[in-house]
């Protein structure tokens, strides 16, 4: 008998009302203050997730910062052993008598006993450069000497 404790009229009403609306057409409502979205798990989670954000922070940074220094370090030895490399070559082509031979003759004008050096003298250079363009382009004694050929002349 429970469930005839609403008269008839009523139940086709809200019969009526449930099939025209559809069953979203109920809506509760709660009754009392309304309640944040928030909760208090959610809050220690995001509190949570914050402190290890910036526990980390420093860390990770350090972390970046010596990986850089590391690449960087790894660099520099790489440049220097191939500069050791370089210099070895150099040692052992100046070991080479023919070499330092070659080199003495080549850049000191050296020659061997018996042998006539030559040195040319391209002209062109001479010609290109005007005789005297004032006296920066003098000796400071011929200054020095023509400043006192002009003070005992007046």
């Amino acid at each position: 008998m429970a469930a005839d404790r609403f008269p008839t009229a009523i139940r086709l009403k809200a019969l009526g009302t449930a099939l025209v609306h559809g069953p979203t057409a109920r809506v509760y409502r709660a009754k009392g203050p309304r309640r944040s979205r928030l909760t208090g798990r959610a809050a220690l989670l995001a509190l949570v997730v914050c402190s290890l954000v910036v526990a980390l922070a420093y860390p990770m940074r350090q972390w970046v910062t010596q990986r850089s220094d590391i690449a960087d370090q790894r660099r520099q030895t790489e440049r220097a052993r191939q500069e050791v490399q370089l210099l070895l070559d150099r040692k052992a082509r100046l070991e080479d008598p023919a070499y330092v031979e070659q080199q003495a003759r080549e850049h000191l004008h050296y020659v061997r006993p018996g042998e006539t050096g030559y040195s040319v003298v391209d002209g062109s250079a001479a010609a290109e450069r005007p005789r005297d363009q004032g006296t920066a382009d003098r000796p400071w004694y011929s200054n020095l000497w023509d400043g006192v050929d002009t003070a005992d002349a007046s």
